[in-house]
């Protein structure tokens, strides 16, 4: 019997996080939600989506602009074991403390959510066995999932010190059109340390982290500027053959021509439904070790890296399979692994 899974949000990751899912040969998603009849909410019934009302005093609004519904948010709660909420920032915990808690139902929430909303913050790579049975489990953000699979990776083979990292972030998603950056760059926070250190820290907390970022005017990719200190001996080299090994690490090199996030999407483009990149992007020419000290620089994509991410937390959560197996089913669903060249 396959896991019946609710999306509430059908947006930028709920709509991704629903494809993702209904690869799945043991889930299936019996609904998703919107708060008004736009286009994504169009969108949803073409792709054969059962369409809720998210905010349930809205319904109307779905019946007077001619868009069916199946019934409100609480309907669609009824009918599911675990509920993926993609909405916005903050209101996730609010749907937590309306619907979710009243209804007994496990849930799975975004990055944009205080670490507090879960149990769990949750990354498959890095502590995929402390999600398992849990009710409540939280993705972390899309900055945080791609540098906590960097680092476990060096923590485990490597060891490490510390650990300091610029993130130059995407001012906003592409589809965005209300607010951004024209023409200048962020500090964002100005303050040091920014919020992904800590972050990282609900994964892995015996981790020494600082973290600063930056917003730029574009809404591809984020970039990081990462500097670990090892605890161990290692060049460069065996950091290549640890990160070649991971499915969700994809190195890529300059002399193939990835000479900036514009073209690492380009490629993408061609071979990704979205152009969506579910791996870090990692410069092969970038890594190098200087006196112990690591240095790497990747690219993640915002609106993606977090997606195989809550299908192997749905699995955590349900108890449905070990992390090596979650994440190879869910690695080959969504054909990871298979972009490198």
């Amino acid at each position: 019997m396959k896991v019946r899974v609710a999306i509430n949000g059908f947006g930028t990751i709920g709509k991704r996080v629903a494809d993702a899912v209904s690869l799945q040969k043991d889930m299936e998603v019996v609904g998703v939600t919107k708060t008004k009849p736009d286009f994504e909410a169009k969108l949803a019934i073409k792709r054969g989506y059962k369409l809720y009302a998210a905010i349930p005093e809205r319904a109307e609004v779905f019946e007077k602009a001619g868009l069916p519904i199946e019934g409100t948010i609480e309907d669609l709660l009824d009918k599911a074991d675990v509920v993926v909420d993609c909405s916005p920032g903050k209101v996730g915990a609010e749907n937590k403390a309306k619907y979710y808690e009243k209804k007994g139902i496990k849930a799975i929430f975004q990055g944009g959510e205080k670490s507090n909303v879960a149990e769990v913050s949750f990354n498959a790579l890095a502590n995929y066995d402390l999600a398992r049975g849990k009710q409540f489990v939280r993705v972390v953000s899309c900055n945080t999932t791609g540098l906590v699979r960097l680092i476990y990776l060096i923590k485990e083979n490597f060891g490490v010190k510390k650990v300091r990292a610029v993130m130059i972030r995407r001012v906003v998603d592409p589809k965005e059109d209300k607010k951004g950056l024209v023409n200048g760059i962020a500090p964002n926070p100005v303050a040091v340390p920014s919020h992904h250190g800590p972050d990282v820290q609900t994964v892995l907390p015996d981790v020494n982290i600082v973290t600063t970022a930056f917003k730029v005017p574009t809404t591809l990719m984020h970039v990081h500027s990462i500097m670990i200190e090892l605890e161990g001996d290692a060049k460069a080299d065996d950091v290549v053959d640890v990160l070649e090994k991971e499915p969700r690490i994809m190195l890529v090199s300059e002399e193939d021509g990835f000479t900036s996030t514009a073209k690492i999407i380009e490629f993408a483009r061609e071979l990704r439904l979205r152009y969506d990149l579910f791996e870090n992007i990692v410069w092969r020419d970038s890594i190098a070790v200087v006196d112990g000290e690591l240095y790497v620089t990747q690219a993640i994509h915002q609106e993606a890296i977090v997606v195989p991410e809550n299908v192997d937390a749905i699995r955590a959560m349900l108890e449905l399979a070990d992390k090596e197996e979650s994440m190879k089913i869910t690695n080959e669903t969504l054909q990871i692994g298979k972009l490198g060249i």
